[in-house]
């Protein structure tokens, strides 16, 4: 195993420990010099160490910091005691004596209290722990005299020989001593790139790595056998505090505790409170008087503030400071961000266009003509009367805000819009990867889960017991059957719950129209239809987000039964079922006005009910495209205002208030705490936990599909999405920074699932917004009458030909108006949206011929729609290289110097060889031409000889 292969090779003074316990020393046999006491006792500890961003030595930095609960007696304060690695006899100390360090756990007096079993039952496991990251080369110190009544830190430092160890195993590039001139453009391109430079030098963030380069260092897979090849001058900066972090969590992976047969990484630790948190420590303050300027404080005033949000983003140093997967992250969303502006521009064009339009559509103008005096029926049993369809004019004109020929245009536009994006994204990240030397990596088999070993290791002892000797024990499918099961009945139960929901909001939507079209007052007729969907879509809005935040503790559950191997595939797996959870809950109320609605309502004698007594709910004589517009803007805005901006903006807030108000409180009892300053791991203890990108990546992605699937009937959803995003970006930079602990950084070349998951959406974008172009507005029902139907080849008379006619004595018996007179006069026929024959047909109240024709024509637009747009995207797709070119060949010009370099490596060993056998064969000759007398001195002479070739 690896991990036998790594730390068997330690001698035994990287693997002990050296230990100052002022208050036992005699108990542990240290004799400590008199003046190293007195020195100990009289230093500020707290100015040697940087106030905890290093040992309290001052020299060695912390890298990561474990943070534990304990119960502290009141009656006693205990003194300093610290770690050092310079004694071969930790297994012995550790053994014999718990792990010490500031404020360690002392052997209890008679007059104070004992812990509990389960406190010693912890602290047995930590030392444990501790004990075996010693043995793997990391140097730890421990305190507990803190401001936080209660907990305790253990720091961690890795040394300069595990940081090469690890990355030596990593396969970490880092910088050689080569450096060589990037290519730069010439001639035309040249004098392009520089007007494009002044004009947005002032948007551009004023840090170091952002300025364009135009020399970089060659890298290479970091090697001991090969450290003359890098810059070792100064090794403290050599590998920064994002790799030196990065290194030791890849030990707590690596190292493990067995406790009760149970095999406890880091994870399970965590998770049964043996430690509370365990995080690398932000580089320092990022506001105050006399903050000394770091990474932090810079990404705070150039990046994570409002007032920067028409800058760039400085993504070479939030990737220097937070690593290159939330680098990519923060990549993607900016990106992501600059393409939404011509979509933007577009969609309040096409607005626009139907806004400048609307006093010139045909259609509406013959609804909103009261001489055409055609009446309706009624809208719902008994207590709904005739109406007038002019009464529909508001409607009908809004809808041409979002029906007209220019969304079938803005469909075809974003579509390529999405193919652009991704293929503009995949450059970028070429680009990225070059910057920061991930062109070769390839991620290596990652270790087991915690919880994974475990299962298996529970596994083989059940095989042992029943006495069946087998070979390295893995999970089957077959042991995963059950939560595989489980998985299955729970996705479909919260699918179903969802649809379930959706239709009790349908159930709402038809008995308020009904209860609302009682109403005395003719405003409150004419307004039932906008009251009914308003509130139905508020009502929807607030159940996405609570089934969101529901959805995603399920699916992060049925994630954690199933017991994935690693951790990247409990990260995929959790993703597929947060998306596809989440998808169909924040899409399925508008799927259902778009493609359901008004589609299986019947006719007027022969309506469909729900439950023998609800009608099913019919679209306005404008169609549904309105209503859809009117559910897609309600849900997109509300899910962006209030769970992606309130809830990342009031729920931290609220719990950093919750945080304080303890913290005043237990300074309140004890005063002399209070006074002292606050070590850097303590302000971080204080930070809320990184959560991981998957909440933030779900975000956009929902966001992407409001924009690319029913954009046909929203045009304006780009812009909003843009509006959205500019405040979201600076939003996620400033939690990142000040509010959230510093994540561990972790490598990766490109955003991962999250890549496939856009191209689907993109792809059923397409077929959607064919589907909503075709059966939802009434885009094709017009081209089929202007073209088969119209005398003159104009609209006139679409409306007419849209609507059927139905005889008032063919009402089922109980289903007429209560009061036919509401409108003055006796009402004999009446209209409504359908391609029916008459009564007065033979056939009557069947489907006429010009529905088939209406919906042939609805299929093939269909067809031809998805076919050209999707090979349009497509030839966008293999017209743009995924590598840009200047790319691809600074790639092979680093193979190529990477190569020279060897070769005169090789060269200089060869040359220095023949130099010496050449010096060797000359010291020969010269011992040949010795005396046979002195026989003495020439065999030493041959033997002196001989050894000296032998040291070359």
């Amino acid at each position: 195993m690896r991990v036998n292969e790594k730390y068997s090779s330690l001698p035994d003074e990287e693997k002990g420990i050296h230990i100052i316990n002022i208050r036992a020393i005699e108990d542990i046999g240290y004799i400590q010099h008199e003046s190293t006491l007195l020195n100990s006792l009289c230093q500020d500890p707290d100015a040697n160490c940087k106030y905890g961003l290093c040992f309290r030595d001052g020299k060695r930095k912390v890298d990561y910091i474990l943070v534990y609960h304990y119960k502290k007696s009141s009656v006693s304060r205990t003194l300093t005691r610290r770690i050092h690695h310079n004694d071969s006899s930790a297994r012995s100390i550790k053994q014999d004596h718990p792990l010490p360090g500031k404020g360690g756990h002392l052997d209890m007096g008679e007059n104070e209290p004992h812990m509990d079993y389960h406190e010693d039952d912890k602290r047995f496991r930590r030392e444990e722990y501790e004990g075996n990251l010693m043995e793997a080369g990391l140097e730890l110190e421990r305190d507990e005299d803190t401001k936080i009544h209660g907990i305790g830190f253990v720091k961690i430092h890795a040394p300069w020989n595990v940081l090469c160890r690890e990355a030596e195993f990593l396969k970490l590039k880092m910088p050689t001593k080569k450096v060589y001139q990037i290519n730069q453009p010439h001639g035309l391109l040249k004098k392009i790139n520089s007007v494009l430079q002044k004009i947005t030098e002032p948007i551009q963030p004023k840090v170091a790595e952002h300025k364009p380069q135009t020399v970089k260092r060659l890298s290479y897979p970091f090697s001991r056998e090969k450290q003359h090849l890098f810059d070792l001058s100064d090794k403290e900066s050599f590998f920064d505090s994002k790799t030196r972090s990065t290194i030791v969590s890849i030990v707590f992976k690596i190292v493990h505790c067995y406790y009760v047969f149970v095999c406890q990484g880091i994870t399970s630790l965590l998770a049964n409170g043996v430690y509370s948190a365990a995080y690398p420590l932000h580089d320092g303050d990022y506001e105050g008087e006399n903050v000394e300027l770091n990474d932090r404080k810079l990404l705070c005033e150039e990046w994570a503030s409002y007032g920067v949000f028409y800058k760039y983003q400085p993504i070479d140093l939030v990737r220097k400071y937070f690593g290159e997967k939330i680098g990519l992250y923060f990549a993607w969303l900016g990106v992501y961000t600059q393409m939404l502006i011509p979509a933007s521009i577009v969609g309040v064009i096409v607005f626009l266009y139907g806004c400048a339009t609307v006093d010139e559509n045909i259609p509406s103008m013959e609804m909103c003509d009261q001489r055409n005096n055609i009446i309706m029926c009624p809208l719902c049993d008994k207590t709904c009367s005739y109406w007038k369809m002019s009464s529909a004019c508001a409607t009908a004109r809004a809808s041409h805000l979002f029906d007209n020929p220019a969304t079938v245009f803005f469909s075809v536009f974003m579509a390529l819009w999405a193919a652009t994006f991704m293929e503009h994204w995949k450059r970028k990240q070429m680009r990225l990867n070059y910057r920061w030397d991930l062109t070769g990596f390839e991620e290596e088999e990652a270790h087991p889960r915690a919880e994974y070993e475990a299962k298996v290791l529970e596994k083989s002892l059940r095989k042992e017991y029943r006495h069946k000797k087998t070979d390295k024990e893995k999970l089957t499918w077959k042991d995963r059957f059950p939560a595989y099961f489980t998985n299955f009945v729970g996705i479909i139960f919260m699918i179903g719950l969802t649809f379930a929901i959706v239709f009790g909001v349908i159930i709402y939507r038809i008995s308020t129209a009904a209860a609302l079209a009682i109403s005395s007052t003719p405003s409150g007729r004419s307004s039932v239809r906008v009251t009914v969907t308003a509130t139905a879509v508020i009502i929807n809005l607030v159940v996405i987000i609570i089934l969101d935040e529901v959805y995603g503790c399920i699916a992060r559950w049925l994630t954690q039964i199933e017991v994935p191997k690693t951790d990247k595939s409990f990260e995929e797996r959790l993703i597929f079922k947060a998306f596809l959870l989440k998808f169909v809950n924040a899409y399925t109320p508008i799927f259902y006005v778009a493609f359901f609605k008004g589609r299986f309502v019947g006719r007027p004698g022969d309506y469909v009910y729900i439950f023998r007594s609800f009608r099913m709910e019919e679209c306005a004589p404008g169609g549904c495209l309105m209503e859809l517009c009117i559910q897609l803007s309600i849900i997109m805005l509300g899910k962006q205002l209030i769970q992606n901006n309130l809830f990342e903006i009031g729920i931290p807030k609220m719990k950093k208030l919750i945080r304080y108000l303890k913290l005043k409180r237990q300074r309140s009892l004890d005063h002399e705490e209070h006074m002292k300053k606050k070590q850097r791991y303590e302000v971080d203890y204080n930070l809320e936990p990184f959560a991981g990108l998957t909440p933030e990546y779900m975000e956009m992605i929902i966001q992407f599909g409001f924009v690319t699937l029913f954009v046909a009937s929203f045009p304006l959803a780009p812009l909003f999405a843009l509006l959205n995003n500019i405040i979201e970006i600076r939003l996620d930079a400033k939690k990142f920074v000040t509010e959230l602990r510093r994540p561990v950084a972790v490598r990766a070349k490109d955003i991962g699932i999250w890549y496939n998951i856009l191209r689907g959406v993109g792809k059923l974008a397409v077929i959607i917004n064919a589907f909503v172009i075709s059966f939802t507005s009434d885009f094709i029902p017009r081209l089929v009458y202007l073209y088969m139907y119209s005398e003159n080849g104009t609209m006139h008379g679409f409306v007419n030909h849209t609507l059927s006619s139905f005889n008032v004595s063919d009402f089922q018996e109980g289903t007429a108006p209560n009061d036919p007179m509401e409108l003055g006069y006796e009402v004999q026929i009446c209209r409504y949206k359908d391609y029916r024959e008459p009564p007065w047909s033979e056939n009557k109240y069947d489907i006429s011929k010009d529905f088939w024709a209406v919906l042939a024509a609805r299929l093939a637009f269909v067809i031809v729609f998805q076919n050209l747009v999707m090979f349009m995207s497509d030839f966008v797709d293999w017209i743009i290289p995924d590598i840009p070119k200047d790319i691809s060949q600074q790639i092979h010009k680093e193979k190529v110097l990477m190569v020279e370099v060897f070769m005169k490596e090789e060269q200089g060993k060869l040359q220095m060889l023949e130099t010496w056998k050449d010096k060797d064969m000359k010291k020969g000759e010269n011992c040949n031409n010795h005396s046979p007398k002195l026989s003495r001195s020439h065999s030493g002479s041959v033997s002196s000889c001989h050894s000296y070739h032998i040291d070359v």
